[in-house]
C-alpha cells in the first residue's frame, strides 16, 4: 500500500523554511531588481507571505513571458519573485517525499544528478549495446494534463492545506502554446474542457514534470523489463541487444503515454543501431569500432556551439559595458568550459577563445 503523507503544512509555512526558500530562490539572481526590493524588507516580506499562506489568502501573481529558440521555439514564463519563494518553500518539504520514489536513471532537476551525469550514463549504454530506441515527448510541458497531475500528487500527499497550495500553483498556470491532440474516447470538445500545460521556468513545474512521468519510468523498468533506460525531462532512451524487443516496446510506450495524454515526437523518436551515433543533451556521441565495449568520440552539436558563441559574445559586450563584473564573467565562462570538458573539445576550446578579448570600455 502506498503511504500518503499528511501534516506537512506547519513545515511549509514555518518561518525558517520560508527564509531558506528565499535564500535558495535568489541564487544567481541577487542583483535583479525584484530580488533587491524583496530583500530590502526581507523579514517583513516573509512574515506577510507566512500570514497569507496560513490564512489561505495567498494568490499567485501574473507571469512574465518571453520566447526562446533552444533550438526549437519555447515559451518561458517567469513568476514574480515572491511566488518563486513560495515554490521553493513547497518543494523543500514535498520534494524529498517523491524523491524516494524516483528511479536512479531519471536525471533532470535532481540534486546530484543533472546533464553531465545523464550524458555519462548514455555513453555507457551506447558503448555496450547495439540498439537504442530514443524518444522525445512532443510539446511536453504544454501537454501535461492538470487533472491527471493532481491525481498523481494525491497518491502521495493527503495534507489538505498542502494540496490547497499545490492546486493554487497549478491552477494559476498561464496559457501555454496550444496543443490539439485527441485521444481514444475524446470528442471535439475535450481539448477545450481539459486544462493542460505547466509554465517552463517554475521550480514547481520542473518538479511536477518528474512526478508526471515517474510512473512511466517504473513501467519501463519493471513491466517492460528494460535494464538500460534513462530519462532527462522529456528525452528518454531504451537500449537493448534485441531490435524486435525495442520495436514492441515502442508500441507499449505509446500506449502508456496516451493514458497520460502524451505523444512521442513522430520524427525525433527513432529506433536505430548505436554504431551510427546519437545526439543527446547537446552532444553527438559517435562510437568507434564494432566490438563491445566500443570506444566513443564526443562532439558538441552545431546548434549548441552556435548558441555558445553567441553567449560568449554577449558576455564580452556585457563585461565591456559594465553590466557584469569580473567574478560574474569568470563564473559564466568556467561553467561553459566545464560543459565542453565532457566532450573531446580541446581544440574547439582553444579556437573559441583565440580571438576573444574581454576588456572594459
Amino acid at each position: 500500500m502506498v503511504k500518503r503523507h499528511g501534516n506537512l503544512w506547519p513545515q511549509i509555512t514555518d518561518f525558517e523554511n520560508l527564509l531558506l526558500a528565499a535564500r535558495n530562490a535568489q541564487r544567481g539572481k541577487r542583483m535583479q531588481a525584484s530580488v533587491l526590493r524583496f530583500n530590502y524588507h526581507r523579514e517583513t516580506e516573509l512574515l506577510a507571505l507566512q500570514r497569507e499562506l496560513t490564512s489561505k489568502t495567498y494568490k499567485p501573481g501574473g507571469y512574465t513571458t518571453f520566447e526562446i529558440y533552444d533550438p526549437k521555439l519555447r515559451m518561458i514564463s517567469a513568476a514574480p519573485y515572491r511566488d518563486r519563494v513560495v515554490h521553493h518553500a513547497l518543494c523543500n518539504i514535498i520534494q524529498p517525499i517523491f524523491e524516494r520514489t524516483f528511479i536512479d536513471d531519471s536525471y533532470a532537476n535532481r540534486s546530484g544528478y543533472g546533464t553531465h551525469r545523464a550524458l555519462g550514463r548514455f555513453i555507457d549504454f551506447m558503448r555496450t549495446t547495439p540498439y537504442v530506441l530514443q524518444c522525445d515527448i512532443q510539446k511536453y510541458f504544454p501537454s501535461i494534463d492538470l487533472e491527471i497531475l493532481k491525481g498523481l500528487i494525491r497518491r502521495k500527499i493527503k495534507c489538505s492545506d498542502t494540496l490547497w497550495l499545490i492546486d493554487c500553483i497549478i491552477d494559476n498556470s498561464n496559457e501555454q502554446m496550444p496543443v490539439h491532440e485527441l485521444f481514444p474516447g475524446d470528442d471535439l470538445l475535450t481539448v477545450l474542457q481539459r486544462r493542460r500545460g505547466l509554465p517552463i521556468g517554475n521550480l514547481t513545474s520542473q518538479f511536477f514534470a518528474n512526478v508526471y512521468l515517474n510512473g512511466f519510468d517504473h513501467f519501463v523498468k519493471e513491466q517492460l523489463k528494460v535494464k538500460k533506460y534513462l530519462r532527462y525531462v522529456d528525452d528518454f532512451a531504451l537500449f537493448s541487444s534485441d531490435c524486435s524487443f525495442l520495436t514492441d516496446a515502442r508500441l507499449a510506450v505509446e500506449d502508456y503515454l496516451a493514458e497520460l495524454r502524451l505523444r512521442i515526437h513522430p520524427v525525433k523518436s527513432q529506433l536505430f543501431e548505436t554504431r551510427y551515433g546519437a545526439n543527446f543533451l547537446g552532444f553527438r556521441v559517435l562510437p568507434v569500432g564494432d566490438t563491445f565495449p566500443k570506444d566513443v568520440r564526443i562532439r558538441v552539436r552545431r546548434e549548441n556551439l552556435r548558441r555558445g558563441r553567441r553567449r560568449l559574445k554577449q558576455l564580452q559586450a556585457d563585461y565591456a559595458s559594465g553590466k557584469i563584473n569580473f567574478k560574474e564573467l569568470d563564473q559564466s565562462i568556467q561553467s561553459w568550459l566545464a560543459h565542453l570538458d565532457h566532450g573531446d573539445t580541446w581544440q574547439l576550446r582553444k579556437q573559441l577563445f583565440a580571438d576573444l578579448v574581454f576588456s572594459r570600455r
